[in-house]
């Protein structure tokens, strides 16, 4: 997902990043976040027969993640041995919250959205990288519109505060745009899109499969997309640290199941697309388009993103360069080693290392 687009050194990036990052704050600390982590009603400890509970993943509408039903369909996690429930939210903040608030074991969900939790005493663990966003996430407008600066004055309409908020913003921003010069709806990516397809809006931001949906249904173009700011969305597994600590073997047995089913997908390309097509409720030639706009994520792959590293491409430097930003901003609460978040055993272990 590996250049600095989003957090360099102009003055207007850095405005336009201030403005979103404050209301990410802002509807991060309307919820409860630290009183409810305790209190969540999903639990992994062991049943009263001794049997342990299964573990919970939740997942929402992304190309990569709807991955996680390859697994299960398959049975990768039953030939690895791990009972696994698969929770799906269509709406993805709902899955930040669920995580946050421990009704989840682990969610699906990008490292951007895992930094506010945790400068906020909620202990989490990313051990996997699922993929990174190369096209997945994208400005969709009428094509009369020609590039981002003729969205001065239009309606565009996505999510507040969602990476694809921030994908909107970024691409402003390299125009020498504010939030300002465009009519800005605040809309669920559920929403954005039929509202494109509709009429009501001149462009939205969007993540597949609803990209490609509007581009398709309301004979709209791709303007802008996360191909032009690679690095800026890595897609993560993210677990509550409680269930890392106390049932490592589990998370084990879900990262190899995984990996079997990247195996699988790859030496059964159609068989798989099709059955994920199903599962996203659209076509399998669509779910296709919204597969080749990601990067799946070998177990290497996974281990040299979570090394250290001086660019985008390491996690630990993306997630440095984003909690330093905030920090400065005193819009989060110190963080004072990011590494805490990330946990390699697991992909490392996977990869033979």
């Amino acid at each position: 997902m590996p250049k600095d687009k989003a957090f360099g050194a102009k003055g207007q990036e850095w405005e336009i990043m201030t403005k979103i990052m404050k209301m990410c704050l802002t509807v991060l600390m309307l919820m409860p976040l630290i009183a409810l982590a305790g209190c969540g009603g999903n639990s992994s400890s062991a049943a009263g027969d001794g049997k342990k509970d299964p573990v919970t993943i939740a997942l929402s509408p992304w190309p990569g993640w709807y991955m996680w039903y390859l697994v299960e369909e398959k049975g990768f996690f039953e030939k690895h041995g791990v009972d696994v429930k698969l929770q799906f939210f269509p709406v993805y903040s709902d899955s930040l919250q669920a995580l946050a608030t421990g009704k989840v074991d682990a969610n699906s969900q990008t490292l951007s959205d895992t930094l506010a939790p945790i400068s906020k005493g909620i202990k989490l663990k990313a051990v996997l990288v699922n993929d990174n966003s190369f096209g997945g996430d994208a400005i969709v407008s009428k094509t009369d519109i020609a590039s981002v600066k003729d969205l001065k004055g239009k309606t565009v309409a996505t999510e507040l505060g969602t990476v694809d908020h921030l994908l909107l913003l970024t691409a402003l921003a390299e125009n020498g745009m504010k939030e300002s010069d465009i009519n800005y709806v605040n809309m669920t990516v559920n929403d954005a899109g039929p509202a494109f397809i509709a009429g009501q809006s001149d462009a939205s931001v969007l993540w597949e499969p609803f990209q490609t949906k509007a581009v398709k249904e309301g004979k709209g173009k791709v303007l802008f997309s996360s191909k032009d700011t690679p690095g800026l969305i890595p897609d993560l597994l993210v677990f509550k640290e409680s269930v890392v600590k106390d049932r490592p073997e589990d998370i084990q047995k879900i990262v190899d199941a995984w990996f079997d089913a990247l195996g699988y997908f790859k030496d059964h390309p159609e068989e798989a697309n099709e059955l994920l097509a199903k599962k996203a409720e659209t076509t399998p030639e669509d779910f296709k388009l919204g597969m080749d706009s990601i990067k799946l994520f070998t177990p290497e792959e996974n281990v040299q993103a979570f090394a250290d590293g001086s660019d985008y491409t390491s996690l630990k430097f993306t997630a440095e360069k984003t909690a330093k930003f905030l920090q400065g901003l005193d819009m989060v609460d110190s963080i004072d080693d990011v590494s805490v978040l990330l946990d390699p055993q697991f992909v490392q272990k996977a990869a033979g290392k």
